[in-house]
């Protein structure tokens, strides 16, 4: 599993762990069934508190896409979003544009980027 922190992301670490892991989950890197490393080896590997780790975990949960069962792990149990937010993820969508926008990239630049994002997680 690979994901990566971004100290300069406004994104508490906890909910980049968790959109990261989402991302593996999306994409078709962590499929239905797939076990996730334990909380303590990913602190580790990304040098952040068990708790942060723990945290994306239990948000992950919530939102239905794996189970964590003390003892034996966090496993997949779903690639689908449990309770959908439609309107957060769009939300979440226009902030992303809007930075883009405003970073000074063309429509087109930006179009590019999300076809190329779109592309890498339709691979699956």
């Amino acid at each position: 599993m690979y994901i990566t922190i971004d100290e300069r992301d406004n994104r508490p670490i906890y909910h980049q762990v968790a959109d990261g892991i989402k991302t593996l989950i999306a994409a078709g890197e962590l499929r239905k069934g797939s076990t996730l490393p334990p909380v303590r080896q990913v602190a580790a590997d990304l040098g952040v508190n068990q708790n942060t780790v723990a945290a994306a975990y239990r948000e992950l949960q919530k939102e239905g896409l794996i189970r964590v069962r003390h003892g034996s792990g966090a496993k997949v149990v779903s690639q689908v979003l449990a309770n959908k937010d439609d309107e957060r993820a769009e939300e979440r969508l226009r902030a992303v544009l809007a930075d883009l926008v405003l970073s000074g990239r063309t429509r087109s630049e930006v179009l590019t980027l999300v076809n190329e994002a779109l592309t890498r997680l339709a691979r699956a």
